[in-house]
């Protein structure tokens, strides 16, 4: 990568136009590759990236390259992908059209299996894993809103890739066990479900007790299928991942005292999987959730609570509707019946 070449975002959507417009804001010359919705509202209104921080930064439209033409990668010196998982596969082969053989591509999507399908799919190209902590709302408007906190996280390589993307106001470090992160991460994205099912804000939904246990019970469930497949996480949180069922378990009280007031989340931030269920998109419901699923399977594991949930999502995608607003009680309740009756049928 030189700081001449053109860093592309394969697919700039909410994640890929913040940090492809902080990028240009620190100087480096950006290509978003993106659907014509988000192209006419940047032509029209710029680009305008703003946080629960305090940031408010705006990028002209004629300081970046915008195109549903990929062609656009032709003198990438590094591409960044953040499509959803389920297009991975034909993004990898857009981006070895038309990017540069030694363009360094970088994976800042959810879930664990995305770099792997890239390397398979870009053979002898330099593929590196990334994690994104934060969440970003599309507001309309050319306006992009980060409602969480975190650095960006990649894999270390020799050419420093990490240090040589960070700008002021985006920082990204190096880590040499991206995999592990990136497991961490996903133990968190399990709340990205509840949220969705919820139709609350994180920060309202996080103060309950009763959404927290749900989480606290899923985190277990997942802890337990990484353990039989010899995983081991690494929080993105300063609190260590085996630590946090037994945090989210505590009542309200003691949960805000301890930890309530260190999360930084802006009072209307969603998780991605609820803005899915509103815009009538599939969901990573199979990348999240059904990760912990699949691995549970192949380990004789139940995961009941995890196939529930995943199971309320598919739902509400079919139903279209949005978020259904259940109550903790009702997935609960509705976990609780349904294993009840999957041991009744098991036992005639």
């Amino acid at each position: 990568m030189t700081a001449e070449r053109t860093i592309g975002i394969a697919g700039a959507g909410s994640i890929g136009c913040f940090v492809g417009g902080m990028l240009a804001v620190g100087g480096r010359c950006v290509a978003l590759l993106a659907r014509p919705r988000v192209i006419a509202g940047i032509e029209s209104n710029g680009l305008r990236l703003t946080s629960f921080e305090g940031v408010d930064r705006r990028v002209a439209a004629d300081q970046l390259t915008l195109s549903e033409n990929p062609s656009i990668f032709g003198d990438a010196g590094v591409v960044l992908v953040t499509v959803k998982s389920a297009d991975t596969v034909e993004i990898a082969d857009v981006i070895g059209r038309f990017a540069p053989h030694d363009a360094v591509i970088v994976s800042l999507q959810n879930g664990v299996g995305n770099v792997d399908v890239l390397r398979a799919r870009l053979p002898g190209r330099i593929v590196l894993g990334g994690m994104v902590p934060f969440n970003v709302i599309s507001a309309g408007q050319g306006r992009f809103h980060r409602s969480t906190s975190g650095d960006i996280v990649i894999e270390a390589d020799g050419a420093a890739t990490a240090e040589r993307l960070s700008v002021p106001g985006l920082k990204i470090r190096a880590t040499s066990d991206i995999a592990g992160v990136q497991w961490g991460k996903l133990l968190l994205n399990l709340n990205n479900a509840l949220n969705a099912l919820a139709g609350l804000p994180l920060r309202q939904q996080l103060s309950q007790r009763g959404w927290r246990r749900l989480l606290a019970d899923q985190m277990a469930e997942g802890l337990a299928a990484l353990d039989a497949e010899g995983i081991s996480p690494v929080s993105s949180t300063p609190v260590p991942t085996r630590w946090m069922p037994h945090l989210l378990r505590l009542p309200d009280p003691i949960f805000n005292l301890v930890l309530g007031r260190t999360m930084k989340i802006d009072p209307e931030a969603r998780s991605s999987m609820w803005e899915d269920l509103q815009r009538g998109r599939v969901t990573e419901i199979d990348y999240l959730q059904g990760v912990i699923i699949e691995i549970g399977d192949r380990h004789g594991l139940q995961a009941p609570l995890s196939r529930r949930i995943a199971a309320l999502i598919r739902k509400a995608e079919t139903a279209g509707k949005g978020s259904p607003g259940l109550t903790p009680e009702r997935v609960r309740g509705e976990a609780s019946r349904r294993d009840g009756d999957d041991r009744r049928e098991t036992s005639r």
